[in-house]
């Protein structure tokens, strides 16, 4: 099939599955909001819970409930945060900028937060993805505003304003560029429906209502155990919609595996992209091969190493990133359902 044949995937996934007996399940959301206009500082508010669903029907327990603040400019600068605990350290990261250096700071600076994998931890992780995606939300509000407002936006996110060569969607030949290695404008995007099923009201965490100009970065990771651990994570870019109607996505991920439950290998991995904006943005799903048989728990560098540049993509990598989270949760399930059963 030609790149003129390939179509940009808009198969929204829909409700997230009902929660099963016997697992865990972590939400995070961010939800970016300017309420001084676009190109003024924006607020981004992260929400993130652990939730343990027990073997008999109906029992649940919440383990952990996380959230953050954060006040950003548009270059993506932290100008204020709050956060649920670990407020001291948070502080110090008041000045950084998004991108892989604030990692890094994170881990530095709340290594507590890090080594626990916990849901505040994987919201800080989120900043930079997030921060880099939010002011996409305009271009359904006011495309003409935002297209005048493009080239500043290419150069904060790209390599002195050009895209090429940033991830499988943007690699040279590419038809999501335009003649000077710079992103087109046309992407595709997809009405969604909400996260929440009508069934299992409890399998989020609440979701604020977002009125006018806003954006949502959604997570989902549900764990269970048989003869190994099983994996279920579900990831989604959306944007209010100015009629007022669903959601519009432009990123959205469905991806499952298998570890061994004693080295946390990776024995089986698949993703099945959605929603992407751009033909060749797939392509990326059939590399992620390459992480059969790496360790979980490093998952937060082995993606980068296994999947750089056009191997990989920004958004994949973040989805695959947080599966490194899985190893903690599988604990957590563990220890909750033997307190359980030893009542």
């Amino acid at each position: 099939m030609t790149t003129a044949e390939m179509t940009a995937p808009s198969r929204p996934f829909g409700p997230s599955p009902s929660r099963r007996a016997g697992s865990i399940r972590r939400t995070s959301t961010i939800d970016t909001r300017w309420p001084e206009g676009m190109g003024e500082p924006m607020i981004m508010r992260g929400e993130a819970r652990d939730l343990v669903t027990r073997a008999n029907e109906g029992a649940h327990l919440t383990l952990f409930r996380d959230w953050m603040e954060i006040r950003a400019s548009a270059g993506r600068e932290i100008l204020a945060i709050e956060t649920s605990r670990s407020s001291d350290a948070a502080q110090q990261l008041v000045g950084s900028r998004g991108g892989g250096y604030l990692r890094g700071e994170i881990a530095r600076l709340l290594p507590d937060e890090h080594i626990g994998r916990t849901p505040l931890h994987l919201l800080l992780d989120d900043f930079s993805g997030a921060s880099l995606v939010a002011g996409w939300a305009w271009s359904r509000w006011k495309p003409a505003d935002w297209n005048a407002r493009i080239g500043e936006a290419r150069r904060v996110g790209g390599r002195n304003g050009k895209m090429e060569g940033i991830c499988t969607g943007f690699r040279p030949g590419s038809s999501a560029l335009t003649q000077d290695g710079s992103a087109k404008e046309n992407q595709n995007t997809t009405r969604v429906p909400p996260l929440t099923r009508p069934d299992d009201t409890l399998g989020w965490h609440e979701l604020a209502t977002q009125t006018g100009v806003g954006m949502r970065r959604a997570r989902r990771i549900d764990v269970w155990l048989d003869e190994v651990i099983q994996i279920d994570v579900g990831f989604q870019d959306s944007a209010t919609a100015p009629d007022g109607g669903d959601r519009i996505a432009i990123h959205e991920y469905h991806v499952t595996a298998t570890a061994d439950p004693q080295s946390f290998e990776v024995l089986t991995l698949r993703s099945d992209p959605r929603i992407l904006p751009f033909p060749e943005c797939p392509s990326a799903s059939a590399n992620i091969g390459r992480l059969v048989g790496k360790d979980l728990r490093t998952f937060r560098l082995e993606v980068l190493e296994q999947l750089p540049g056009t191997l990989g993509c920004t958004h994949l990598n973040d989805v695959l990133r947080s599966m490194a989270d899985v190893p903690h949760l599988a604990q957590q399930l563990g220890g909750a359902l033997s307190e359980a059963a030893g009542r």
